[in-house]
């Protein structure tokens, strides 16, 4: 049976230390043998103490590989096969079934049958339902911070700010699902009543802000930095830093800040412009913590930098000789014995030890299963057409569909030729028509598949035949931004030569930019600058569209605070394409119910010239006719699908504690 929230509350910790197997904590493990029995023992010494809080990192769940086939973007961004997919919480969710979250497995969010363990080194043992467990370890361990003595100054900081930051982000992570929760800040007796009340979202999030705020005056901004860092020398890039506290703090006010939680859940906030209406005041204090995250990796103070967009073949993801870092790599490592991916960019991740896992399952989600082409599960993660269309703008830095669906005049996008000219993302994500999917030479009877046909009609799209609607694209474009294309069965690249591992991250630098542009937005609009930083709202937009060689924010958005909204959404809508935000953010604007944004399509075209010579030239300069959009679904949402409802076990513990509106 599974614990409740209240036995997770009010039940004494289990194991008060354990090591994180293949990640970066193992070395301060050396610790007194009878810490892991003796609760005394667990606070005595700065490894006993470290061990304890390192269970904490141990509990994060990996957002795309914690089960098989796993679930995790469920916005208007993504659309999953028909057949495998269907089962999957992204097909749940397009029907208005948010209870899948707690009866199906293939998310982050769920973790049932018993195997949700703590204490163990196997991903498939993790989901968020560990937070009430975490948040009360981490309240035992503020409580017993006075028994660590034989520790020094900065290691005693080192333990609390860790302690602060977890049991914030715990917090944080639940209540962008489920709204305001209960903000537990002590130890609950196993014997004492549960009579802590809901708090709104705003009262919850500064909390966790506050929280926050702590943590960053107590962590440093590099471990290595540290006297307890230097004896873990190269296995401190998992570890929690000021920045990151930084970021969360601006995170947690930003929500704070936004639409949802400061008008409530309504419908029609497009049309009414609600979905414009922040709390601006807290969004200052939100920019300022991003502000100060922002300087402090601009100053080269921390181990983190955007990650350079140098690409000598975008296709195919092979960086520039001149790149010191990698895009590609923030996301996935290939050849590179199994390395964690992050490059210099990413902030927050969990722990991942296992070699040769994202082989099992994720690196096979993504292309083609006509004749098995990408092998093993029946399931395909793909981008819709109508999200590719409104993320993935013109190099001219231009959208070509605006905020409320219709086309933007002065893009100059040509219907003629769509894939040409268009931001450097969309050819580094996304596969398209004439894509070259198999560099290995196929057999002859996969020799038609070599280069994708995502035209109507062509052999990668629905058609009558069962087997090609199940094991094709129904939105006519596939996605390689978290796993390249060649992990095929001809190019190998997810076989155990290719050393591919994958992994998405919670928190990287580009997200500091974005929601320090939004923040920046939401108080006054593209000039807003806080006195933290050198940069406007208009600044950190430029920076990730000079990093990829697009168009800065045209004048005409600039000039107008609505509009410059619109465009920050969109920079984050493409920058941050399928890594598993986009739900939570048209949650937050009040967009979820509405045109276009609860909607999911497919492109349309055919190809002008039907020998048009992909193995010559590229793909982006073919030319088509027709070019639309068909819709495939319309996503049945009302007000109460702004939140998750919670598990019917945990919605009675007392008066105050009750089932999110509508469920």
């Amino acid at each position: 049976m599974e614990k409740t929230i209240k036995q997770y509350i009010l039940l004494g910790v289990g194991a008060l230390s354990m090591a994180m197997g293949g990640t970066s904590c193992t070395d301060y493990l050396d610790k007194t043998p009878d810490s892991d029995v003796n609760p005394e023992m667990a606070f005595v010494n700065f490894q006993n103490f470290q061990g304890f809080v390192e269970e904490a990192y141990n509990c994060i769940p990996n957002i795309e590989s914690n089960f098989w086939c796993c679930s995790f973007n469920w916005g208007e961004d993504e659309l999953m096969n028909t057949g495998g997919g269907d089962s999957h919480v992204t097909a749940h969710f397009d029907l208005g079934d948010y209870r899948d979250w707690y009866n199906n497995d293939q998310s982050y969010l769920h973790r049932g049958g018993g195997s949700l363990n703590p204490t163990s080194n196997d991903k498939f043992a993790h989901s968020l339902e560990h937070a009430w467990y975490v948040i009360r370890k981490m309240n035992l361990g503020l409580e017993n911070l006075e028994k660590l003595t034989n520790a020094t100054t900065e290691e005693k900081n080192l333990i609390k700010g860790q302690l602060l930051f977890m049991r914030a982000w715990w917090h944080f992570e639940q209540i962008i699902w489920f709204g305001g929760l209960p903000y537990v800040d002590h130890v609950i007796a196993a014997d004492g009543p549960f009579d802590l009340p809901r708090l709104s979202f705003q009262d919850c999030a500064k909390r966790c802000a506050e929280d926050f705020a702590a943590a960053a005056e107590l962590l440093p901004n590099n471990w290595d930095n540290t006297n307890a860092g230097r004896r873990t020398l190269g296995k401190n890039d998992l570890r929690l830093t000021r920045v990151a506290a930084l970021a969360y703090e601006g995170k947690a006010l930003l929500w704070a800040a936004s639409p949802l939680n400061v008008h409530g859940a309504q419908t029609g906030a497009l049309k009414s412009g609600v979905t414009y209406q922040y709390d601006a005041a807290l969004a200052a204090q939100a920019a300022d913590a991003l502000a100060e995250a922002i300087a402090d990796i601009e100053s080269g103070k921390t181990p983190y930098a955007l990650a350079e967009f140098k690409y000598d073949d975008v296709y195919n993801h092979v960086a520039s000789k001149s790149a010191n870092s990698c895009f590609s790599d923030i996301f996935y490592t290939t050849g590179q014995s199994w390395k964690m991916p992050g490059s210099t960019e990413a902030i927050l991740r969990g722990p991942q030890p296992d070699i040769n896992g994202s082989n099992w399952n994720f690196t096979k989600l993504w292309g083609p299963k006509v004749n098995n082409l990408v092998e093993h599960d029946a399931i395909i993660h793909m981008p819709t057409a109508n999200y590719v269309n409104y993320a993935y703008g013109m190099a001219n830095g231009e959208p070509i569909v605006l905020a409320d669906g219709t086309l933007n005049p002065n893009s100059g996008f040509d219907p003629a030729h769509p894939f040409k000219d268009r931001d450097p993302r969309f050819y580094h994500d996304i596969m398209f028509d004439g894509f070259k999917f198999l560099n290995t030479t196929p057999s002859a009877d996969d020799k038609p598949f070599q280069f994708l046909e995502m035209f109507t009609g062509g052999n990668m799209v629905p058609t009558g035949d069962p087997a090609r609607s199940a094991n094709g694209s129904r939105t006519g474009y596939f996605c390689q931004k978290l796993v390249p294309h060649q992990a095929n069965k001809y190019d190998g690249m997810y076989n155990w030569g290719g050393a591919l591992q994958t992994y998405l991250p919670y928190l990287r630098v580009a997200d500091v930019y974005l929601m320090y542009a939004e923040a920046g937005a939401a108080a006054q609009g593209a000039a807003y600058k806080s006195s933290k930083c050198a940069r406007t709202a208009e600044d950190a937009i430029n920076v990730l569209r000079d990093r990829v060689g697009a168009g800065h924010v045209a004048a005409a958005f600039v000039g107008d605070q609505k509009k410059f909204i619109d465009e920050v959404r969109r920079e984050r809508a493409c920058e941050l394409a399928f890594e598993g935000f986009r739900w939570n953010d048209l949650q937050r604007w009040l967009l979820l119910t509405e045109a276009p944004y609860n909607v999911k399509t497919r492109q349309e075209f055919k190809r002008v010239d039907p020998n048009y010579d992909f193995a010559k030239k590229d793909p982006r300069d073919e030319e088509v006719s027709g070019w639309s959009e068909t819709q495939i679904l319309e996503r049945p949402f009302g007000k109460k699908h702004y939140l998750l409802p919670l598990k019917e076990s945990e919605v009675y513990l007392n008066d105050q504690y009750r089932q999110n509106p509508g469920w």
